[in-house]
């Protein structure tokens, strides 16, 4: 059976001026990844990242960590079908006070627990995208990113002539991916979104033309502390 393992970016930088990067500890979450997979002997076959700075720089370090700093590294075959969905399209379509000047940092700055405020509000905003009532206000509805996802899924399975597959993606895509192979309804794959942590791996199996859940979320390689853990 293939494997295709979609990897999570590590933690971006949210509340900078550019969330697309990776934060310190996201590099030391791909970093642990790496290390974590060359000492186990795993072998690289097949990377692919989609195009975004932070899938890219996750799959860099974490390849580094892997392989040996060596200028000989595979270089991740770019596919935007494993980009995220436009989640500053999402947050806007159902919160557009966000897209003012310095709302963001105002509301971040009044509460308590920062990460948290955001969280209820753009978890309203992805269910209010994906329940599919309002498909005409954004660019890509849920059904057309899922789909976008799966093709790029079977495309790199099928280019793989039997090898396993890295994909160094994000939660949404992952999330996508898992509704289609476990059939659950729109609200159950929220729940698995919301649940998906950086730098985790996911492990699907792909055997006669169909894809099956083996692993979710799988964080062994950032130790039992929780001080590497993170959900954004």
């Amino acid at each position: 059976m293939t494997s295709l393992y979609l990897v999570r970016h590590g933690q971006a930088s949210f509340g900078s001026r550019d969330y697309d990067q990776l934060s310190s500890l996201g590099v030391e979450q791909a970093r642990r990844l790496g290390a974590w997979l060359a000492a186990s002997g795993t072998p690289c076959a097949r990377p692919r990242s989609g195009t975004l700075v932070r899938q890219r720089e996750t799959a860099r370090h974490c390849l580094q960590a892997w392989l040996g700093d060596t200028a000989t590294l595979p270089e991740p075959l770019p596919d935007p079908g494993f980009d995220e969905f436009d989640h500053r399209e999402v947050l806007l379509r159902a919160a557009p006070e966000f897209g003012q000047p310095g709302h963001l940092e105002r509301v971040l700055g009044a509460a308590p627990d920062a990460r948290a405020a955001f969280q209820r509000v753009f978890a309203d905003a992805v269910a209010r995208w994906a329940g599919g009532a309002h498909d005409a206000d954004y660019g890509e509805s849920w059904d057309a990113f899922g789909a976008r996802c799966g093709d790029a899924a079977h495309r790199a399975l099928q280019q793989a002539d039997g090898a396993d597959v890295w994909v160094f993606t994000s939660a949404g895509t992952i999330a996508a991916l898992l509704q289609q192979v476990l059939r659950v309804p729109g609200a159950q794959t929220l729940d698995l979104l919301w649940a998906i942590l950086n730098a985790s791996v996911t492990q699907l199996g792909w055997r006669d033309g169909r894809l099956r859940l083996l692993q979710f979320n799988s964080v062994a390689h950032l130790g039992g502390g929780r001080e590497l853990r993170s959900h954004r």
